[in-house]
């Protein structure tokens, strides 16, 4: 198991820890839970580089980076459902897309192919990924002890409009990366 292959199954490991860091009674776990999200991003990026860098890309690490994206994303927006700020309808839109493209790619794995990120696809990340750090951000912000019309202004635009807004257009995203890629193979097959 290659480097990069090690960093993306920790990735894979610190996703549900970092959820239950952030759902304990603690509000110091609270805090911390965001350090651990970012240490999980950060190996997203060291594993790329590593892997590109020391040519240790392997077929298993194609599979295993994006997967892992998957599940950290998966659980930040579990954890924006279980904290109301997130529909239920939305949150299950972009798990089912993740777990139909990761079985999508494992059958493609399983027959001897190698399904290669979309350059769409690494921008639907990056997008999630911004909008996940910025709303786990204002979350713990209200952890600290900060100003109570700080805490507030911040209550609100987590469940505001504007929000909502910004969560429908991650959502719609996502979904347009799943349905792309079926009209794309579909093409590809048919040329």
């Amino acid at each position: 198991m290659t480097f990069p292959n090690q960093l993306s199954i920790l990735r894979i490991i610190l996703a549900p820890v970092f959820l239950f860091m952030y759902l304990s009674d603690s509000v110091l776990l609270k805090q911390l839970s965001l350090f651990v999200f970012f240490i999980a991003v950060m190996t997203d990026w060291y594993d790329g580089w590593h892997a590109r860098k020391f040519k240790s890309v392997t077929k298993m690490g194609v599979f295993l980076d994006p997967l892992a994206d998957k599940v950290l994303t998966s659980f930040a927006f579990l954890l924006f459902f279980i904290e109301g700020i997130m529909p239920l309808w939305m949150m299950l839109v972009i798990v089912v897309r993740d777990i139909v493209m990761t079985l999508l790619r494992s059958y493609h794995e399983f027959k001897g192919n190698t399904m290669k990120t979309s350059y769409i696809a690494k921008v639907k990340t990056f997008i999630q990924m911004t909008y996940i750090f910025l709303i786990l951000f204002l979350m713990i912000t209200i952890t600290f002890n900060v100003d109570g019309s700080l805490k507030t202004s911040i209550s609100s635009f987590l469940f505001s409009e504007v929000n909502y807004y910004l969560m429908l257009l991650v959502t719609l995203i996502t979904f347009y990366t799943g349905v792309s890629y079926f009209f794309e193979k579909k093409y590809q097959e048919d040329v």
